[in-house]
């Protein structure tokens, strides 16, 4: 019987490090990255002018990744997840697909305060340009009123880093 592999996900708001924790983790972990960016913009490209319209193209990527990731599992291989799990309903449907598949998960949360990612945000903006017109405090401000910090009540493994470590 082959062992299945880990899922590993993160929670942190919009400029916390998710993409760079992510890609850590997997390096750290010999797992898979599968980074929504990189699917949203292959599948859609230049389609999502909005958040709306990333909720809306997110939400029917979630199938046919889930399955993906599932199977990947099932072959004892480690999963990193850049996508956001920054609220209780997205972290149930990471929980479903480790459980679904009875593998172990581990959340990451990147608790940064707000003026931590907003520096972050400006950084980014002056290196990745092409982001700019999403990566401004009226996105952030927006985006972070969604955002739900995780508990251990939600049934979730959860290690924290508060930015200083990380």
């Amino acid at each position: 019987m082959v062992q299945t592999g880990t899922l590993y996900f993160i929670c942190g708001k919009m400029g916390a490090g998710k993409s760079t924790k992510s890609q850590q983790l997997a390096f750290d972990h010999n797992a898979v990255l599968l980074s929504e960016d990189e699917w949203l913009s292959s599948l859609y490209p230049d389609q999502i002018a909005s958040f709306e319209d990333y909720l809306t193209y997110s939400a029917q990527i979630k199938p046919l990744v889930k399955k993906h990731v599932q199977n990947i599992l099932s072959v004892g291989t480690n999963v990193v997840m850049d996508f956001p799990a920054n609220t209780q309903k997205l972290r149930k449907w990471f929980l479903e697909i480790a459980s679904e598949v009875d593998a172990n998960h581990q959340i990451i949360y990147l608790n940064l305060t707000n003026e931590q990612c907003l520096r972050q945000i400006a950084q980014r903006r002056n290196e990745q340009p092409e982001r700019a017109a999403f990566d401004t405090e009226a996105v952030f401000n927006h985006v972070t009123k969604f955002f739900e910090a995780p508990v251990q009540s939600e049934g979730l493994t959860i290690v924290e880093f508060n930015g200083r470590e990380s």
